[in-house]
């Protein structure tokens, strides 16, 4: 089975997108690859127990993928919203 790579909306932000992965998760105490951010959610799937691998997890259950899933991406929302609120108190 192929691997299917997420694109962004604009093609351009996955560069910096994968940069911000990076430092969010590094933040949260996990070991980050800035060259590949994408190896961080075999850490955290580790650390939640569940047996993510780099061939088929068909097997996984949507409740355990978006487990893994939900704490990077969660934590790179709450970061641009903080980014944001930070960019505009500096406007006012």
């Amino acid at each position: 089975m192929a691997r299917r790579k997420r694109r962004p909306l604009i093609p351009e932000a996955r560069e910096e997108l994968d940069k911000l992965k990076a430092v969010v998760m590094k933040k949260q105490g996990y070991k980050t690859d800035p060259a590949n951010p994408d190896q961080v959610k075999f850490e955290v799937a580790k650390e939640l127990g569940i047996p993510l691998n780099n061939e088929y997890n068909g097997g996984l259950t949507s409740k355990q993928a978006g487990k893994v899933g939900g704490n990077i991406g969660g934590n790179m929302v709450k970061e641009m919203i903080r980014m944001a609120q930070e960019n505009l108190n500096k406007r006012q």
